[in-house]
């Protein structure tokens, strides 16, 4: 691996999981999950402008309307729980916006950088680099450490599925898929994961799933389809032409 290698996966780990993920689960002290969630729907729509503005590509209509329909289909989904806004959550809610810039930035700038060819090796850099900057920040605001050896079965247990699949296997995909599928179609999994962990409460947890659930994932995945589809909508057609 090469200098510039070793310094875009520095870069990349630092926008992503340092910015991006880190001072995401800080903000979560102020804002409630919920109205987090919906606000995180709006990397799409950032990854759209952003690459309008610094690689100028047009931005389609068909994908601005299956923008739009995720972040409805999220508003459904998450407005069934009661958001506990005041105050004190502006700026928890100015930092979530911020964190989701940083990881669509963070998204185009994988998809152009030159990394190693094997995504493990990248994925395994982007991670470690992170680990380090965020133990370094966790000392410098005086955070209580605890061996993980005290911790409680269920915590060690989640803490092994978060890495072996929410690291290992998601983010190497993820950062697979920026270098082989265009960022705005990658940046759906915004989308899906709401819809997946609705299915996996169901099923693991017995979870009631109601009929604005339901209403909710069916146009998450509507607009899904319209950013991933290469189908040319005729009414899309008509609407660039005017």
């Amino acid at each position: 691996m090469s200098k510039k290698q070793l310094l875009n996966c520095i870069i990349a780990g630092f926008f992503f999981l340092v910015y991006g993920n880190g001072v995401f689960v800080w903000a979560l002290k102020y804002v409630d999950s919920g109205f987090a969630a919906l606000i995180a729907t709006t990397q799409p729509l950032f990854v759209i402008f952003l690459m309008r503005i610094l690689h100028g590509t047009k931005i389609k209509a068909k994908s601005m309307f299956g923008v739009a329909l995720g972040i409805i289909g999220m508003y459904l989904l998450v407005s069934q729980d009661a958001l506990d806004l005041n105050k004190d959550s502006i700026i928890g809610i100015l930092m979530i916006l911020s964190c989701v810039l940083f990881w669509s930035f963070a998204s185009i700038f994988v998809s152009k950088a030159n990394l190693p060819s094997s995504f493990f090796v990248s994925t395994g850099y982007q991670m470690l680099a992170a680990g380090v900057i965020l133990i370094i920040f966790s000392f410098l605001i005086g955070e209580t450490w605890l061996s993980p050896m005290h911790w409680s079965p269920k915590v060690q247990g989640s803490m092994v599925l978060l890495i072996v699949f929410g690291s290992v296997v998601a983010f190497s995909a993820f950062n697979y898929l920026l270098k082989v599928v265009s960022t705005e179609k990658v940046s759906t999994s915004a989308y899906v994961n709401p819809v997946i962990a609705l299915l996996l409460g169901w099923y693991v947890l017995d979870e009631h799933i109601s009929v604005q659930s339901i209403l909710a994932a069916l146009i998450l995945l509507t607009g899904v389809y319209f950013i991933n589809s290469k189908k040319k909508f005729a009414i899309f057609n008509r609407f660039r032409t005017k």
